[in-house]
């Protein structure tokens, strides 16, 4: 038998994008808001992505060159993704060893021990963030806006303080916060985009927004001001636009990513109003992420003439 077969991970399906394509066309829907946090929150940003994107990258090329010893996969552009959504989701006066290190905990340990691309089970650019939040606390917590030190408006709203913004502000991003999560209409067009390129869907996104501001307001988290400040501020677009979307680690069913995206909504809403962070949409993400396979068990489409499934019976009840 000379014809030789690919194994490969499911699912099977033949496609229009790429891997390459798919993960330029988030590149190039990043990348705005990447320009406006650099503007806002100075040069050092700059240098804190490149440093994400090269650790990423370089991480990836050597465990698959001297660790696995198989063909080099960073052409694909996935681990790029992953540094420029970590260097996103990092205070622009991180020290540049720690976002390093962030970088290579994301792709080794997060990514590469499970398999590497689409074997991972929760999002390495999140995991990785959550990582150097417990680690370093202080350098993590650490905002400024044009060099100058100040509360994030989420952590004012944690203290009970008004939040002054103006909506020009909070749309383009003249506000304290994470290089990549402050351009409000940059990373909103920028999902649009994907949206209307058929990379993402926008049940997720509009889902885990909406739900959140409602269930804020609802829990009357920092006085309840509802709902501008709650959805443009703080990490919730670039959350549920860019990485609560991940086809990895979401449900595939279309009632799966409703229950998920509400899930998502719901601890958010839980720790930015009761919990010790102001900002809740990393560990929400992340806590859902696990919980995918579950909600994918429950929401599987009946396959044509099957009878309907049973509870006790998927749980081994009687």
């Amino acid at each position: 038998m000379n014809t030789k077969l690919t194994v490969s991970t499911s699912p099977h399906v033949h496609s229009e994008f790429s891997t390459r394509g798919i993960m330029g066309m988030v590149i190039f829907a990043l990348v705005p808001a990447g320009i406006m946090g650099v503007y806002f929150l100075g040069l050092r940003s700059l240098a804190v992505i490149a440093a994400c994107i090269i650790a990423c990258v370089l991480s990836e090329w050597a465990w698959n060159k001297f660790v696995m010893c198989r063909k080099n996969t960073i052409s694909d552009l996935s681990a790029v993704v992953t540094g420029l959504l970590l260097a996103y989701n990092l205070p622009p006066t991180i020290p540049i060893w720690m976002a390093v290190c962030g970088s290579v905990f994301a792709i080794i340990i997060v990514k590469q021990f499970y398999g590497g691309i689409g074997c991972n089970i929760v999002n390495p650019a999140l995991a990785a963030r959550a990582m150097m939040l417990i680690s370093w606390p202080t350098a993590m917590t650490t905002w400024t806006v044009n060099g100058i030190s100040g509360a994030t408006p989420l952590a004012a709203m944690k203290a009970g303080m008004p939040v002054t913004l103006s909506l020009w502000d909070m749309l383009t991003g003249n506000m304290g916060g994470c290089i990549g999560e402050t351009s409000s209409i940059l990373l909103i067009m920028g999902g649009a985009y994907l949206v209307w390129e058929g990379v993402i869907s926008a049940r997720i996104p509009l889902t885990y927004i909406l739900c959140t501001a409602i269930l804020s307001a609802l829990f009357n988290h920092g006085g309840g001001m509802f709902p501008i400040e709650e959805m443009l501020t703080g990490g919730l677009l670039i959350g549920a636009i860019f990485m609560a979307t991940d086809y990895t680690t979401s449900p595939m069913s279309e009632k799966g990513q409703f229950i998920y995206a509400f899930g998502c909504a719901l601890l958010t809403s839980l720790i930015r109003t009761w919990g010790g962070y102001p900002e809740g949409v990393s560990f929400s993400i992340l806590i859902m992420n696990v919980a995918v396979p579950l909600i994918d068990m429950y929401t599987e489409p009946r396959t044509l003439g099957a009878p309907k499934s049973n509870f006790f019976k998927r749980t081994g009840g009687k």
